[in-house]
């Protein structure tokens, strides 16, 4: 079980953002790659039999763009996307799951001012009652000095 000091900290919850930005980075990459893995090049050339009669004949012609040794390439490109993919989703479950543990308030203050980036003082107001700026801040403060 993750201890309160051991995962949240500012630190961790920035990392927390890149990491589902980097998630959605890594996605679109393997988009890309496995679009130009499946990149065929087709055309029509024209030829005749090699014997006699010579008549003339249409051929069409399909492949991959690119060469067999690039395949070797793509396929560890795909790994390490792969890797990186599933090294972000572990930092980005850690801290959901840490953050499913902590009082709805402070999960609201870290939604509203790390995940979205809020003002202080934004964050305040939405949390309503007689917050400040300072009062939350510091709330969250303690909460992160608790051990």
């Amino acid at each position: 079980m993750l201890r309160r000091r051991d995962i949240v900290d500012k630190k961790m919850l920035m990392e927390y953002i890149d990491a589902c930005e980097l998630i959605k980075e890594t996605e679109m990459d393997i988009k890309r790659l496995n679009k130009k893995k499946k990149t065929i090049y087709q055309t029509n050339v024209k030829g005749s039999n090699p014997d006699f009669p010579y008549e003339a004949k249409h051929f069409h012609i399909a492949g991959a763009i690119f060469a067999a040794g690039d395949d070797s390439q793509l396929r560890c490109e795909e790994r390490i996307l792969a890797e990186r993919k599933a090294s972000a989703e572990k930092i980005r479950n850690q801290v959901e799951e840490f953050i499913n543990t902590v009082p709805v308030r402070i999960q609201r203050i870290i939604r509203m001012k790390y995940f979205e980036g809020k003002s202080w003082e934004i964050v305040a107001t939405h949390l309503g009652r007689t917050a400040t700026a300072n009062s939350v801040r510091k709330e969250f403060e303690r909460f992160l000095k608790e051990k």
